[in-house]
Order: C-alpha cells, then sequence, then structure tokens
C-alpha cells in the first residue's frame, strides 16, 4: 500500500550517481548539511560534517573542483557572526588534511573570482546560503546565481531534502544533477526498511505526544507487520482503550485519531503492540522512586515513564521474529534514570541481531540517536540518519522535493552548462 504523491510514486532507480562520471577539471557544486553545533567558535560535534567527507574525497580524487554550500541556522537573509560557517571551514581543512577556501558570500563577482581561481583537487566553502532570503523562497533567480558558479550540482544532504529550497530543489532543475554517496546511503536505507523490506518489519515509534507523529503512524499501519508504541504516545493508546493511566503525559483529545490509525492497522494485518506492564513514579525527576506495575494497575497519582520487564521480554521475543527494524522515538523518558531501560535493552537485542546479519535495523531522529549512543549500540545497527523533518517526513509517506528533482530530468531550456 502506498500514499498517493509520496516517495512511492518516485522511481528511485532513475536517480543518478557520479559513479563512473568524469569530473576532473569541473566545478562540482555540493550540498551539504553543514548546520552542525558550535561553541565558542569551535564545532563541537562534526557528524554531519563527517558525513559528507567521503563525497569530497571522491570527488578530490577524481581532480573536481568542489565548491560546498551550506545553510547554517536561521539567520532570514540577515548576516550574523553566529551564523557564520568560518568554523566549519576551520574544521573540514582539520578533517581533510587539506586547504580550505572560504568565500564570505555564496554568490556574486568575488565569490565567481574565488571559485576561478581553485584548481582540481581544491575545496571552496561558500558563505551561509540562507544570507540571501531567495534560498528559503526557492528563488530560481537565486538558485540561477548559484547554478553559474559550477557545472554539475550533486545533492548529499539528505536532512535538508524535505525542503524545497533554492540550493536543494531550483538548483537541481538548471544543470546536471547527481546524489552524492551520503544521500544514496540514505536513500537505500529508508528504501530498504519502508519501500521494498524484509518481512516481517517491525516499526518502533515513541515520543511524547501522538499529535506530533499523526501522519508516521497512520503511514506505517498500512506498511508495517507490526508497531511498537512508545513514550508518552503509549499511555493515550492505552487511554484510547479505557486503561486509566494515573497522572501519566496523555492526549484524550486525540482518542478518535488513535482508533483511525489503529483501524487502519487492522484493516491492513499490522498488529500494535502496546506495554503490558509500566515504570511509574510519581515524578520525572533524577533519583525517584519507582516501581512496576501492569498497565491495569497504574495508580492515580503516579505517571508511566518506561515500559516494564514484561513488556521488554515481549518486545524481544517479538524482535526475534522481524528481519527488518525501523526506529524512531525511545519507548521511554530515557534522559532520566531509570527510565532508559526499556530502550536501551531493545536496542541491545536489536543491535546483537543486526551484528549477526539476521535484521537489517535503520534509525533516526535526534532521541533515538542520541538514546541509541547511551545504550553504545549505534555502531551495531545498519543505518542510523542524521536527519530530522526529512527522515520523519519520508515515514510520513510525503513526497520529499530535493529527492524527487534528482529522480527527475533536468530541464533542457534551464540547463546551465554549455
Amino acid at each position: 500500500m502506498t500514499n498517493d504523491n509520496g516517495m512511492a510514486d518516485i522511481d528511485l532507480a532513475t536517480i543518478k550517481t557520479l559513479d563512473g562520471f568524469d569530473v576532473a577539471g569541473k566545478r562540482v557544486l555540493v550540498r551539504a548539511d553543514l548546520n552542525v553545533p558550535v561553541e565558542a567558535g569551535a564545532v563541537a560535534d562534526a557528524t554531519r560534517i563527517e558525513r559528507v567527507l567521503p563525497t569530497i574525497d571522491a570527488l578530490r580524487k577524481r581532480g573536481a573542483r568542489v565548491v560546498l554550500m551550506s545553510h547554517f541556522g536561521r539567520p532570514k537573509g540577515e548576516r550574523s557572526p553566529e551564523t557564520s560557517l568560518k568554523p566549519v571551514a576551520v574544521k573540514l581543512k582539520e578533517l581533510l588534511s587539506a586547504d580550505v577556501l572560504f568565500l564570505d558570500d555564496c554568490v556574486g563577482p568575488n565569490v565567481e573570482a574565488g571559485i576561478a581561481a581553485i584548481n582540481d583537487g581544491d575545496v571552496a566553502l561558500l558563505e551561509n546560503l540562507r544570507y540571501h532570503a531567495g534560498e528559503t523562497k526557492n528563488d530560481i533567480g537565486f538558485a540561477k546565481q548559484l547554478a553559474a558558479l559550477g557545472d554539475i550540482y550533486v545533492d548529499d544532504a539528505f536532512s535538508c531534502s524535505h525542503r524545497a529550497h533554492a540550493s536543494v530543489e531550483a538548483i537541481a532543475r538548471l544543470m546536471p544533477a547527481y546524489a552524492g554517496m551520503a544521500m544514496m546511503a540514505e536513500i537505500n536505507a529508508l528504501s530498504a526498511a519502508l519501500e521494498d523490506p524484509k518481512r516481517p518489519v517491525m516499526a518502533v515509534v515513541g515520543g511524547a505526544k501522538v499529535s506530533t507523529k499523526i501522519e508516521v503512524l497512520t503511514n506505517l499501519a498500512q506498511r508495517m507487520d507490526m508497531i511498537v508504541v512508545g513514550g508518552g504516545m503509549a499511555n493515550t493508546f492505552l487511554f484510547a482503550d479505557g486503561i486509566d493511566v494515573g497522572k501519566s503525559l496523555c492526549e484524550p483529545d486525540f482518542v478518535t485519531t488513535v482508533k483511525e490509525i489503529t483501524e487502519k492497522a487492522k484493516a491492513s494485518g499490522c498488529e500494535i503492540v502496546l506495554p503490558v506492564d509500566v515504570v511509574v513514579a510519581d515524578s520525572l525527576a533524577e533519583g525517584v522512586k519507582s516501581s512496576v506495575c501492569g498497565v491495569d494497575d497504574i495508580p492515580a497519582d503516579a505517571m508511566a515513564l518506561d515500559q516494564g520487564p514484561k513488556s521488554v521480554a515481549m518486545l524481544k521475543d517479538k524482535l526475534a521474529g522481524a528481519k527488518t527494524i525501523l526506529w524512531n522515538g525511545p519507548l521511554g523518558a530515557f534522559e532520566i534514570a531509570p527510565f532508559g531501560e526499556a530502550t536501551y535493552a531493545l536496542a541491545h537485542e536489536a543491535g546483537e541481531q543486526s551484528k549477526a546479519g539476521t535484521l537489517i535495523s535503520v534509525a533516526g531522529g535526534g532521541d533515538t540517536v542520541r538514546a541509541l549512543n547511551m545504550a553504545g549500540v549505534a555502531e551495531d545497527f545498519t543505518y542510523i540518519s542524521t536527519a530530522g523533518g526529512a527522515f520523519l517526513e519520508w515515514l510520513a509517506g510525503k513526497k520529499l522535493p530535493g529527492i524527487a528533482v534528482l529522480a527527475g530530468p533536468a530541464s533542457p531550456s534551464h540547463s546551465a552548462v554549455a
């Protein structure tokens, strides 16, 4: 089953990669996501930079002139020291062990002159794309200015592919457009888990509120063999089943929505898996006294903050029969001990099965990645996505404009390449 106009309507096989393409001497514009945390003027977490290094290295070795572009923060068309990519240029130089030419704008005569001066194998980084309002407006005029800086375009920023911005969507209609290595890794991983998964396939969907993941749950209910509902969302599902969840986080206004999702799942043969026992406490705080009870016995003055040992045993049993797991969101309030135990236990099990080659495991979303890192199993998963919004929109069955345009032919009338 597919959503109309969703990712399933895009022929991903038509996306071009740079395999075998002669890039020697060509100016290759690479759209990366270099929007990384910067503290005290230095990059604090280089994960997103590291993801694009294989593409940069491959292009350099083949004699391309690499021109990197990215947004950074939300400057809304205004320049500020806090939103400059200059610290990223310093980190890139360190990671590449090579000079990186930093240009203090992303369009205009000075930028054109700077790029004209670089040699084969060199790397340049343009200043923040969002210093120009045309970027977020997907302005074709701004896209043409960017396109003039290169001969071919490579998108290696999956995490930006849900945004129809000039450097993501409009530019790919103006010049030969290809997917970078990180982009293809993400597309292949999500396709393997969503479009044509090895079955049975289990989705773990956690988080505080059902209201934030209605589209994700609705889409997955029609595609998965089972959905494990975790976090505060599980309380709303239990409440919809007539269970008193005490003081637990719950959204009574979404009971009708939950019942609609459950009906869709039932019609598709997808099992919704809810906890059978929970870890409860009077409040969510460090060192608070906690206990375990069945979901039917949650005290009126207590909060359910994690899934209990019987639930974990049940989930491990179900996972043992799965071939694919798609994970977005923790099972409990993992940031505060001891409410991460269920998340960590299932994560360890998924990691072990992945290492043994019996499970394809794909996870994404900030909280999920953090939880898997805290569990020490992130390296064991088949694929970890660093994308947030784009990952969720694919899970929700939406068409991502940055990927849709790569799967379509560039318009000859708009070609920026002679």
